[in-house]
């Protein structure tokens, strides 16, 4: 084709019900609805997004809303703001110097695990203050570090920019240009909440915290958020769009005529984050952390892969530089609002504004945030947490090497000294690694038939166990039960799964279970009718792996069931 029919060419229009029938007709009987995937939300996340989709949804107030969004940000583009792993005050400087030099662009300190600060130390770190903006967190007001604020000049005072959240603590005078009042998702976040419940939250808060006020204008100017983004990359995007929407119509409830910009920190979230192929977790963050830059974050810090169990000075360089090269080379921060316009995000965006709105009210109706974080929420928290446990037990929600892909032969180092993130979704698979990590039972996949009648149950199983910790050994591929009887009764392991065709395994487990040796559990990879599965059960099988099966559960039943046999 030539270079001018190219650019003459053109294509017919279509419509979303010829699209439809095609789509129909690629699933060759299979429901439309399978492509539809349904969120925790409540959300019903279509195949294809169209014009039509989104003004139905935005209701006539989509210009509204995307004004909304680009008035309620700051400026293009964020702040690099890389967290210090530090044991001391002088190694935090250290840190700090190295890492400006290198590009981070603030100064962070978590004050979770409070370091020693020596005077000198505090002296530097203040001069530091108005040239880079600075962040704080999880502090009381006895935190040293605070002094800081105290060492840098009356003059000089109001050039410092930043936010700082420390519990009883007031902002000595001049700095104007630091916030002090946080709507902090992260907590609720690690405890399941899904972006509905964190965005509701964040307004919730900030009407408890406005009335202390003495005009709406001045809370503002000191409000800021914190969220923890996750690895539901549309959605995470949306979510901070949405609280730009969210928090135009909080302002217009009180009568405020030019709205006025909120910070919005976003840090890479740790819920998803595992200690097992720690590695993948660089993947995790780059996917987080450019949810954040396409949602329109202020400020966004990445957690090092190897956070949970001790940082080093090259995971954090990785982590720092996750957003370097977002900067230099999508070129997104020179964008008030990078994802506006895509059917798909706006049309996201507006189903959790109304979710949002609507549960904001129903907890104002209900005496307000307080009083909801002090009854409602906790039943609403452990709901979710066991929807989200159950889905990653059940491989629904896959953790690449945690769940799925697991490497045997990773080796689990323990957490950093007074970290724990509550609510994690590896830790459940953790726990058995560390369960059969001693000692474990002797474990084999009997195989019979060719390669294709055993292969594919075989390959599941192996991966299946090994996501729990458990090694696994592939018996030679028998043509009869007696053979494979024999073999048993030689090898002697305490654990076996049948591989092999459906129609083979209907056939010879009978046979199989009359001579298995009662020290060996057996299992079945594959599900089979209920009649049959409850008669080879009576028989003396253990029972099934399959897919879909509560993993989890299975490895603790197949470590009880294997103690159990010890202990005989």
């Amino acid at each position: 084709m030539t270079i001018h029919k190219m650019k003459t060419i053109t294509f017919q229009d279509t419509d979303y019900e010829t699209w439809k029938e095609v789509a129909l007709a690629s699933l060759k009987g299979q429901p439309f609805d399978q492509l539809i995937t349904k969120t925790i939300e409540g959300i019903d996340l279509q195949p294809l997004y169209t014009e039509a989709d989104l003004l139905k949804q935005a209701d006539g107030v989509l210009a509204q809303s995307i004004s909304a969004i680009r008035n309620s940000k700051i400026e293009t583009g964020w702040i690099i703001a890389q967290q210090q792993y530090a044991e001391d005050g002088k190694a935090f400087l250290v840190e700090l110097k190295n890492s400006i030099d290198k590009g981070n662009g603030a100064i962070v300190y978590d004050g979770s695990v409070a370091l020693n600060w020596e005077q000198d130390t505090l002296a530097e770190i203040a001069l530091l203050l108005p040239k880079y903006p600075v962040f704080i967190k999880n502090i009381s007001a006895d935190d040293a570090i605070l002094e800081v604020f105290n060492l840098v000049p009356t003059d000089l005072r109001a050039a410092v920019q930043g936010a700082v959240s420390a519990l009883n603590w007031s902002k000595p005078k001049g700095y104007v240009n630091v916030r002090a009042v946080c709507a902090d998702s992260w907590t609720v976040h690690h405890k399941g909440a899904d972006a509905v419940t964190e965005l509701a939250l964040t307004l919730a808060q900030a009407a408890e915290n406005a009335s202390s006020y003495k005009s709406f204008d001045e809370f503002a100017k000191d409000f800021y958020v914190r969220f923890a983004i996750d690895t539901n990359f549309f959605l995470e995007i949306a979510k901070i769009r949405a609280f730009r929407v969210l928090w135009h119509s909080f302002s217009s409830a009180y009568n405020v005529e030019k709205q006025i910009p909120v910070l919005v920190h976003a840090e890479t979230s740790l819920r998803s984050y595992s200690k097992l192929d720690s590695y993948v977790n660089l993947l995790r963050a780059g996917n987080e952390t450019f949810s954040a830059v396409l949602g329109g974050a202020d400020v966004v810090t990445v957690h090092p892969h190897d956070v949970l169990t001790g940082t080093t000075t090259a995971s954090r360089r990785l982590a720092r530089n996750i957003q370097i090269v977002l900067k230099e080379e999508t070129h997104t921060g020179k964008v008030i609002d990078p994802s506006a316009g895509s059917y798909y995000i706006e049309t996201l965006t507006a189903e959790l504004v109304e979710k949002a709105w609507k549960l904001f009210l129903e907890i104002d109706a209900s005496g307000g945030y307080l009083k909801y974080v002090a009854g409602p929420l906790e039943k609403r928290l452990e709901e979710l947490t066991v929807v989200r446990q159950d889905e990653v037990a059940k491989g629904k929600k896959s953790l690449i090497g945690t769940n799925v892909y697991a490497n045997l032969d990773e080796t689990l180092l323990p957490d950093v000294k007074d970290l724990h993130i509550e609510g994690r979704f590896a830790e459940q698979f953790e726990k058995s690694r560390v369960l059969f990590s001693t000692s474990q039972p002797k474990t084999t996949l009997l195989t019979f038939g060719e390669l294709k009648d055993y292969k594919i149950r075989a390959d599941f199983a192996s991966g299946f166990l090994a996501t729990g910790g458990i090694w696994t050994i592939e018996s030679p591929a028998f043509q009869n039960v007696q053979d494979a009887l024999n073999w048993l009764a030689t090898e002697k392991p305490d654990y076996a799964i049948v591989c092999a065709s459906p129609e083979f395994i209907d056939e010879a487990m009978d046979e199989l279970l009359l001579g298995m040796p009662s020290e060996i559990a057996i299992d079945v990879a594959g599900k089979f009718d209920e009649k049959r599965s409850k008669d080879w059960i009576e028989k003396g099988l253990s029972g099934f792996i399959f897919s879909g099966q509560n993993r989890v559960e299975k490895f603790l039943e197949i470590n009880e069931k294997w103690k159990g046999a010890e202990e005989k």
